[in-house]
């Protein structure tokens, strides 16, 4: 039996998940990792590729512990997106942040302020703003760091990094790649006028493009020694996570939505084609396939938020779950599940719907909760937290039908969250659509392993792979008695969002997240 590894690295943690060549998950290991503000740096977030390439490989080798006669003939990468890697010329690492760094501000109202019209302009031609863009990192760079920068010669991203680090070459791949904001959405490729208009060396365009699916190196020696892994083991190219997420649902096709739940939430519907939004509000990515693209709306940290209440607030249950060989996750939606829907009216205030051209959110916060023990308790704040994801996943999809013009009758839940009973089933309520639940939860990690097996030609394509190997566990289907009651809830949420905001914007509370120049 042949096997396939896929390594991820996620805005939360790392992981390694091993899989035979009929697509079933074999062994998965993963690390909780963090970033690094810089100090003196607000909103920076360093990504810390040593300790972090130590974590990845460490999960690596407890996998292959799990799988002793694991036959792995190929391995490819996935990871966050708009993180970034700097090289010079000689391939030596440089510098990295993590996807949301935010350090970029005044470089961002620069760009603003010499040309008004710049940012969208750029949108138009990308499909991403400056918010999480490479360009503003870089002039940050330019004007901190102008040694480092004077030598960065190429740029990848943290899947790639991965695939370096494990002895590919310098490359990375459109899905990815496309987040820097410096590609061409019609062409998937490096846009020369990008770079002159925004003041980047084009230097950087000389880092080669590959598509999913390409073999681009062999385990090192190196690699091999620290992860267990064969030397010349095939290595290909993988690319971002929601993009290969969808992949590893099964959503290969034109018009089909797919919901990632993990540390963010992404909303992919795929396009047959680019799509122009003059809102500024979604963003435009490419697909895995080289023909097809994606509008994207996305959620902030629904997965941090759950995990820092089950730290915060329930570490007595998390230490019952480790007794009991449980998961903390379960005895939580086992209390939220007692709960009435709708929370007895409880509000949090978290992520904002997708804006992509003014991204912002509020402070973190709980609104309108009784003060009553019978009805604010644990179980009710954790079941507003899961409604509350589901409910800014609502307004996101609602975007993007305004877009295509076509509304989701149906979508596909993974990640973290759809491993439970109680969220699947709220975001099914929520929408009002039915959901499928794939057996195979780790649908980023599914979908990096697909193009390592078209990579190595187990299959032609990455619609044929996920064809074969994605199976379902059930479908969620909505209760349409708890339409009005979740109407009245996302009703109350976008009344109450805007003043939570005004309140951030004017500095009486701290944004939970703000883009560079917000």
């Amino acid at each position: 039996m042949r096997h396939l590894l896929a390594l991820d690295a996620g805005t939360g943690s790392g992981r390694a998940v091993l899989f035979d060549e009929e697509g079933r998950q074999l062994a998965s290991a993963g690390r909780e990792w963090t970033h690094r503000e810089e100090p003196g740096h607000p909103g920076s977030m360093t990504f810390e590729r040593e300790r972090n390439w130590e974590r990845l490989t460490s999960a690596v080798r407890e996998v292959l512990a799990q799988v002793p006669d694991a036959n792995v003939v190929a391995v490819s990468t996935t990871s966050m997106r708009e993180g970034i890697v700097l090289y010079d010329e000689q391939g030596r690492e440089l510098w990295a942040c993590a996807n949301v760094d935010a350090r970029a501000v005044r470089e961002v109202r620069e760009l603003r302020e010499r040309d008004p019209e710049l940012e969208h302009w750029a949108y138009l031609r990308s499909g991403q703003t400056f918010a999480l863009g490479a360009a503003p990192r870089l002039l940050w760079l330019e004007r901190h760091e102008p040694e480092l920068y004077r030598r960065a010669a190429r740029l990848t991203m943290l899947s790639d990094w991965i695939a370096v680090r494990l002895g590919a070459e310098i490359a990375l791949d459109p899905t990815n790649g496309g987040t820097t904001g410096l590609f061409d959405l019609e062409t998937r490729r490096w846009d020369p006028q990008l770079f002159d208009r925004l003041g980047i060396p084009p230097v950087f365009q000389e880092t080669p493009v590959r598509e999913v699916g390409t073999v681009i190196g062999e385990v090192s020696p190196e690699a091999a020694a620290a992860t267990g892994l064969g030397a010349g083991t095939p290595i290909v190219m993988g690319g971002g996570d929601a993009q290969l997420g969808s992949v590893g649902l099964g959503v290969t096709r034109p018009g089909e939505g797919a919901i990632l739940g993990g540390s963010f939430w992404q909303q992919e519907v795929n396009l047959d084609g680019p799509r122009s939004d003059t809102s500024g509000r979604m963003r435009l990515n490419f697909a895995a396939d080289p023909a097809q693209w994606q509008a994207e709306a996305i959620v902030f940290f629904p997965g941090i938020a759950a995990r820092w209440f089950r730290d915060a607030l329930a570490p007595d249950l998390k230490e019952r779950a480790a007794r009991e060989g449980r998961d903390a996750y379960e005895l939580l939606e086992e209390l939220a599940a007692l709960v009435p829907p709708g929370s007895y009216g409880i509000t949090p205030i978290l992520s904002d719907a997708m804006d992509y051209s003014h991204w912002r959110h509020a402070a973190p916060s709980f609104l309108n909760f009784p003060l009553d023990p019978e009805k604010a308790h644990r179980g009710a704040f954790f079941r507003a937290l899961e409604e509350n994801a589901a409910l800014v996943t609502r307004a996101n999809l609602e975007r993007i039908a305004a877009l295509t013009g076509a509304p989701l009758a149906a979508a596909v839940f993974a990640g973290g969250a759809a491993k439970g009973r109680l969220w699947p089933q709220i975001v099914a309520d929520v929408l009002q659509i039915p959901l499928k639940i794939p057996v195979v939860k780790e649908a980023t990690s599914l979908g990096a392993a697909i193009a390592a097996a078209v990579g190595v030609g187990l299959h032609r394509n990455l619609e044929e792979g996920a064809r074969a190997w994605v199976a379902w566990e059930r479908e969620v289907e909505p209760d349409p008695a708890l339409a009005e009651v979740y109407d009245e809830a996302y009703q109350r949420w976008k009344a109450a969002y805007p003043a939570q905001l005004e309140l951030a914007d004017r500095g009486v509370t701290r944004s939970m997240w703000r883009a560079p120049g917000e």
